[in-house]
């Protein structure tokens, strides 16, 4: 991970923009599968869909996420909110619940994946040729990493989940060895 390149593209006087990806692991002991969905709330300029980064998929998907900051002396507890409108994620949820009875995916790994347009691949351009930049799969800002603590709201227009940190969850004890 190259934070290097993005502090240094950061300072210039025209940065390029903020790209936010999102994955959502699911956990094979949890939810019967080991499925990775790829999202981001964007669009990509060649097709207005999808962007690749990294070689990976990330669909085009109305998603809010909220509450990342850091505050004193206490560690974030994001929100993402998902919108409903085609179903997708109910599908996604009633798959899990066909597995294993009663999961809304509480447990699985949501990632946080920041990096700017001028890195991402050549593929998500006309003419498959950045004009920001060079592409570079490993100039991202740290991803961060948080756990499904529960479902907070779900209705036809959006699904709501609460995140907490890996070892911000119930029962987790620090050190855990």
């Amino acid at each position: 991970m190259s934070s290097a390149a993005i502090v240094s593209n950061l300072q210039n006087i025209n940065p390029s923009s903020v790209i936010e990806l999102f994955t959502l692991a699911l956990d094979n002991s949890l939810h019967g599968a080991t499925t990775v969905y790829r999202f981001h709330a964007g669009s990509s300029l060649k097709d207005n869909g999808e962007i690749v980064w990294a070689g990976n998929s990330y669909q085009r998907f109305p998603i809010k996420a909220e509450g990342f900051a850091f505050q004193k002396g206490q560690l974030p507890r994001p929100t993402l909110t998902v919108s409903n409108a085609l179903g997708t994620i109910t599908a996604i949820l009633a798959a899990v619940n066909a597995t294993t009875a009663g999961n809304d995916l509480t447990g699985a790994t949501v990632t946080r994946i920041r990096t700017l347009a001028r890195f991402i691949d050549a593929v998500n351009f006309p003419g498959n040729i950045n004009p920001y930049g060079t592409p570079d799969s490993t100039a991202e800002f740290p991803q961060e990493i948080y756990k499904i603590d529960r479902k907070s709201a779900e209705n036809r227009e959006a699904v709501q989940f609460e995140l907490a940190a890996v070892f911000d969850l119930a029962g987790i004890r620090a050190p855990q060895r």
